[in-house]
């Protein structure tokens, strides 16, 4: 697969995780967050499940026990990400929770430094300024305005940095993609059910209501964008993927005022502005750099 079409497939999957969105927002008022994971990501495996098992039987080689170990600790971070998301949505916006979800993108350099001690781009640093300026004016000028549903949602966006991270380090070059979905998904689906089970009621009547959202946001936003991602991650570079994945956020805000009316005041939309502007320039500075250096003779 050619890198142009492995980029169009991160951004065909940021574009499902920002409709996404709205699907989680409005199921928060059927049920709880634990169980409407639980559920999205049931049927996501379901969904995708089928293409796992035939990618298996066409491997060249068996999956190694590191391999099966990797892909269940990425399930872990996709379960930690999505119910710091989900339930972070009961008390902040689309729009919000979209953009701060975004600041994962601004972690990942961070975190290679503190994991595997590699320095990234010098741009790194002034997008992140950028990206607490634009954190400060989308709380209204002052951090205590932040809710709970936006704290929650910059934890969520950790387990993305790692969760990305993971992926690009140990799982994308293994040859099973899809197998390294099912796994996440299954894995996230059974520690949500579990959790919903001892602390969130089960509500029949509502899980019914919610089944266009349970749906979408398993099937399509959950199964087919995730399992994208992988896909392309195998074929691009880490920074150009976080490029494009990045886009949910922008997605998000568009659909977010679309279809639940959400809005906001001149300087949270500056804030904004400054958070994707740090997203874009801590991916595309070093890669003007490295080409600018690469043409000088």
């Amino acid at each position: 697969m050619s890198r142009a079409r492995a980029n169009l497939l991160l951004l065909v999957a940021g574009a499902l995780w920002g409709m996404g969105f709205v699907a989680q927002s409005t199921a928060m008022d059927k049920l709880g967050p634990l169980l409407f994971v639980g559920l999205r990501f049931l049927a996501a495996t379901l969904a995708v499940l089928p293409f796992a098992l035939r990618e298996h039987r066409r491997a060249a080689r068996p999956m190694g026990q590191a391999n099966w170990l990797r892909f269940t600790a990425i399930g872990v971070l996709l379960f930690g990400g999505m119910i710091s998301q989900q339930t972070g949505l009961i008390t902040t916006s689309v729009t919000n929770s979209g953009f701060l979800t975004g600041t994962y993108v601004v972690m990942v350099p961070f975190l290679t430094v503190l994991i595997y001690r590699q320095w990234p781009h010098p741009a790194v640093w002034p997008g992140a300024a950028l990206t607490l300026a634009g954190i400060w004016l989308l709380s209204g000028g002052a951090l205590s305005a932040l809710t709970t549903g936006d704290w929650l949602t910059l934890l969520c966006a950790l387990f993305w940095a790692l969760q990305v991270l993971f992926i690009a380090r140990f799982a994308a070059d293994t040859g099973r993609p899809v197998t390294l979905a099912v796994v996440q998904f299954a894995i996230c689906c059974a520690l949500a059910l579990a959790g919903a089970l001892v602390l969130e009621p089960f509500d029949t009547a509502a899980i019914m209501a919610a089944m266009p959202e349970i749906l979408y946001a398993g099937i399509v936003s959950g199964g087919i964008a995730f399992t994208l991602q992988v896909i392309g991650q195998r074929y691009t570079t880490a920074p150009q993927a976080a490029i494009f994945l990045s886009t949910e956020a922008v997605f998000a805000a568009l659909f977010g005022a679309i279809f639940l009316g959400d809005r906001l005041p001149p300087a949270g939309l500056l804030g904004c502005a400054l958070i994707f502007a740090a997203i874009l320039a801590v991916e595309l500075l070093p890669q003007l750099s490295a080409r600018a250096r690469r043409a000088t003779p």
